[in-house]
């Protein structure tokens, strides 16, 4: 399987000037090479599942979170150690122990039972139980008494679970009014929809909201790294500043930072 392209190692260090031409004609040239549509497919095949899955699994302490702000400690108090010792029993890969514990905690109204049903249906994903886990999500989705936040995060997990069973348009209308820029999760839900796009061959869809998500700071850096990449396997130019865009890969200072002697 064809790997991204990725960025060369840097150059030696020789006169500012020589080293900023230099390594701008390497950035786009790995730009020049990628921009070719049997590329866009081995990104795809080596990214998008993996992306999708990453949805599915990684929200489950954030939504908690999340969720314990939007009420009262004490509302919570009763059954939060037994929630963060199924946690506990998850992150050290005892995930029957964790569903056990969970199972006595998921009925009920309360904080702690919500998240209790999440993890659940993550537990559920991970298990092959797909209908499972989205009948549990999408459960959360719907109830108006919880926050828009913990909500958001089951409507992506939904989505996410069961992405290879939807059709694209269904995806798009789900998640798509989480993909836009004043939205917590516009980096998730962004990469949701912009796969969606080009399975529908929507490249130019795709490579404009993969262009505004790499150029946006408010979404993660290994999201817009992402974005970026892809954008420019689909002919879009989604750098800006070739210099920041290096020092933000190489982790190196930005060569127009340097002084000039």
């Amino acid at each position: 399987m064809a790997k991204t392209p990725s960025l060369p190692a840097e150059t030696t260090r020789t006169q500012p000037a020589e080293r900023a031409d230099a390594e701008q004609d390497m950035l786009m040239r790995e730009v020049d090479e990628a921009v070719r549509q049997d590329e866009v497919g081995d990104f795809m095949k080596k990214y998008g599942r993996g992306l999708i899955a990453a949805v599915v699994l990684g929200f489950g302490a954030f939504g908690g979170y999340l969720f314990w702000q939007s009420r009262s400690e004490a509302a919570l108090e009763g059954q939060s150690e037994a929630l963060v010792q199924a946690m506990d029993e998850l992150n050290a890969g005892n995930t029957d122990g964790a569903d056990s514990e969970l199972a006595a905690m998921a009925d009920g109204e309360a904080g702690a039972a919500v998240m209790a049903r999440m993890l659940r249906a993550g537990i559920a994903v991970q298990a092959g139980r797909t209908d499972e886990a989205v009948t549990a999500y999408d459960a959360i989705a719907a109830d108006g008494d919880l926050p828009q936040a913990l909500r958001d995060i089951a409507t992506l997990r939904s989505v996410a679970a069961q992405y290879d069973n939807l059709d694209p348009q269904e995806v798009i209308d789900r998640v798509g009014p989480l993909a836009v820029p004043d939205n917590a999760y516009y980096g998730t839900a962004g990469e949701i929809v912009a796969h969606a796009y080009i399975d529908q061959g929507k490249n130019d869809e795709a490579g404009a909201l993969l262009g505004d998500m790499s150029r946006n700071e408010d979404v993660p850096q290994s999201i817009r790294g992402r974005a970026r990449q892809l954008a420019g396997l689909l002919g879009f130019d989604a750098i800006e500043d070739v210099d920041a865009t290096l020092a933000e890969i190489t982790g190196d200072a930005a060569p127009s930072a340097q002084l000039v002697q």
